[in-house]
Parts: structure tokens; C-alpha cells; sequence
């Protein structure tokens, strides 16, 4: 765990407790994998509380409406499942399932530098503040730069994505600084 409460570098951000379902101990989560029951392929989370990452064992989970609920081992009750709700959801980095080449998680992108050799300058578009899905195609959300503007490019490989290379640090894109 780190000074500001965030993941470590073992640890993946997969999901997040939101509210207790039912009376016997039931939470439903939000998940942020693809597709979103891929959470429960992981039965020892982490979740994140005052004090740091507690482990947390989930025993039984399946999908509900258009969401997933779960029931955490040792919890039966309505009042303390909801001391997990509006929690983050951690697993362990080295659980993820290995990616084809060219394929990434979002994690792995947030964070690196995004440039353009847009008409043959080179520009300094700031840093991927996070990733998000917006149905068509997944956007990164790039911020900083030499003008310190908020960029939302399409993370479309091929098309505005020309390089992605992790060990450097950076995403080359082509791109036009305008917008």
C-alpha cells in the first residue's frame, strides 16, 4: 500500500463494493473487468479500508440484473456487509491472465506519457488520467502537456494509437493538437 491509499504495485484496482443486497450478507459490485463477471474468477480480494488493504474471501457470487452480486465468507448479515460498501476492489497483479501481444490493461496504460508527431512536430499531450468506456470504443483521458489541456483520444490501435511502448513509458498517437 502506498502513502495515498492507492494500490501498490502488487495489486490491480478490479472493482468496487456499491450497496448491500438483501438480508443475509449480500453486496452488489461494480466491476470494471471485461466482461464484468471475469471479477469472480478471483476469489481472494482486497478491499480497500481505513487502515490499508484488508483480505477478503468471496465465496459465492453470480450475476443479477444487469450488474453482479456477491456474498463475502463470514458475512450474514445486512449491517455488516454494508461496512464493505464504497470500497475499492483489489486482486493480486500476478493472478491476471496473461495478453496476446499487443493487448494491455487499462492499468498498464494509465499513467504513461502520450505524445503526437502531429505534422511533423512533436507534441507533449500530458499523461493517461484514466481510461474509460463509452460504448463505441474505450477513450483515454490525457491531461497535462505543454498546454495543460484535457484530451479525450479514442483508444483505437491502428487508427489514432501508433505505438504503445510500456518499457519507455509512452503512447505515440496521431492526433491533431487542436483538438
Amino acid at each position: 500500500m502506498t502513502d495515498n491509499g492507492k494500490p501498490s504495485e502488487e495489486l490491480v484496482t478490479v472493482g468496487r463494493v456499491t450497496t448491500v443486497y438483501g438480508v443475509r450478507g449480500w453486496v452488489k459490485v461494480h466491476s470494471y473487468t471485461e466482461p464484468m463477471d471475469n471479477i469472480l474468477q478471483f476469489p481472494n480480494w482486497r478491499l480497500q479500508g481505513p487502515k490499508g488493504w484488508e483480505a477478503l474471501e468471496i465465496d459465492a457470487g453470480k450475476r443479477h440484473g444487469k450488474g453482479l452480486i456477491v456474498h463475502v465468507k463470514g458475512i450474514d448479515d445486512r449491517d455488516l456487509a454494508a461496512r464493505l460498501c464504497q470500497r475499492d476492489i483489489a486482486v493480486a497483479r500476478e493472478l491476471m491472465p496473461e495478453l496476446e501481444r499487443g493487448e494491455y490493461y487499462w492499468h498498464q496504460l494509465e499513467g504513461l506519457k502520450v505524445v503526437s508527431h502531429f505534422d511533423g512536430e512533436d507534441h507533449d499531450f500530458g499523461v493517461v488520467a484514466r481510461m474509460m468506456e463509452t460504448g463505441a470504443n474505450d477513450v483515454m483521458v490525457v491531461r497535462g502537456g505543454a498546454d495543460k489541456r484535457e484530451r479525450l483520444i479514442p483508444y483505437l490501435p491502428d487508427q489514432f494509437i501508433t505505438n504503445i511502448d510500456l518499457e519507455a513509458g509512452v503512447i505515440t498517437v496521431d492526433w491533431d493538437p487542436a483538438f
